[in-house]
């Protein structure tokens, strides 16, 4: 596992439970919404793959994969449900990747240290654009490393034109202060 990894805190599992509420709130409205948990979050400074790189189990990835292929869904639309921290480098979000044409969401939790991803979100701030990678290879052998990994060049990339709602205020102003 990375230092950014899903850790077993009682914040991440709220947010994996927070995640679950809301998206049976979305099936009650008559939505497909799919709920993934992270095992593996990390900044990614590949160029082929700036942003995060969400690591999740190969069947939860299959899930998403079918989805994105489906030419009647287009997830255009987020919302993102960010908790502040309780003062300390650790951010936690809940990414709702929607599609309202076909009612469709996919549920992305993810939890990032500040400083470890400071590259990717001050160059994602300057494009306005934060890139998330969800890939398969969930398992603890496959996080440790990605050589020999079949499933490295396999990803779904979510989008999202406002990098600042995964930020604090504190974290832009004191950048800019530097």
């Amino acid at each position: 596992m990375t230092a950014d990894a899903p850790t077993s805190e009682a914040i991440w599992t709220e947010l994996l439970e927070h995640a679950g509420a809301i998206a049976a709130e979305y099936r009650d409205a008559g939505w497909d919404a799919v709920v993934l948990e992270p095992v593996d979050v990390s900044p990614s400074e590949r160029e082929e793959r700036f942003g995060l790189d969400v690591r999740v189990s190969d069947e939860e990835y299959d899930v998403v994969e079918t989805l994105v292929e489906n030419e009647d869904v287009a997830f255009a639309d987020a919302e993102v449900y960010y908790r502040p921290p309780d003062g300390d480098d650790r951010r936690y979000a809940l990414v709702v990747e929607r599609d309202e044409s076909v009612e469709t969401a996919v549920f992305l939790p993810l939890t990032y240290s500040v400083s470890r991803a400071r590259t990717v979100l001050e160059r994602a701030l300057l494009e306005e654009e934060l890139l998330a990678h969800v890939r398969p290879g969930g398992d603890a052998e496959d996080v440790a490393s990605d050589a020999g990994s079949a499933d490295v060049d396999r990803w779904v990339t979510f989008s999202h034109d406002d990098p600042s709602l995964f930020l604090e205020e504190s974290d832009l102003r004191e950048w800019s202060d530097e």
